[in-house]
């Protein structure tokens, strides 16, 4: 059983690990696509603070994964066409989006599993990052906990 789940992966954090980890206990083999900047940037009109390259090498290093697959497109059914996804694990936030609509009606028509899960909430590269910005202004963590 291939397992397959996308996103930036920028800053890698605990709930990124948590999130692969839940992706290890549904399958086989956990494949994971990464986002490149271009396609992040089309969204979110920035880039990741982590160049694609290195976000690659973080991901392939942890032992939860086992395929790395950056994607220059926002479209994800050539990956699961490619690798053969069994499930593919998608955030609360996922959306109705057109490439969303998309690979849900591929995998619907093959069969295949979509499994929701909701976000680690202890801490999120958001809240990173304003903790680094606002660390030459004080002298203690801001709470990273995200609160639904």
């Amino acid at each position: 059983m291939v397992v397959y789940t996308v996103g930036t992966f920028d800053m890698l954090h605990v709930g990124h690990l948590a999130l692969l980890e839940r992706c290890r206990t549904l399958g086989d083999e956990v494949a994971v696509g990464v986002a490149s900047d271009s396609v992040v940037k089309s969204y979110k009109y920035r880039v990741p603070v982590i160049p694609l390259d290195q976000r690659v090498e973080m991901l392939t290093a942890l032992r939860c994964v086992d395929i790395v697959r950056p994607y220059h497109e926002l479209e994800y059914v050539s990956a699961c066409k490619e690798l053969n996804v069994d499930i593919f694990v998608i955030g609360e936030d996922w959306g109705d989006k057109p490439h969303n609509k998309d690979v849900e009606s591929y995998l619907k028509s093959q069969g295949k599993k979509i499994v929701q899960v909701l976000y680690n909430s202890r801490t999120s590269s958001t809240k990173i990052k304003e903790n680094v910005i606002a660390q030459p202004h004080r002298s203690t963590y801001i709470d990273q906990t995200i609160l639904h």
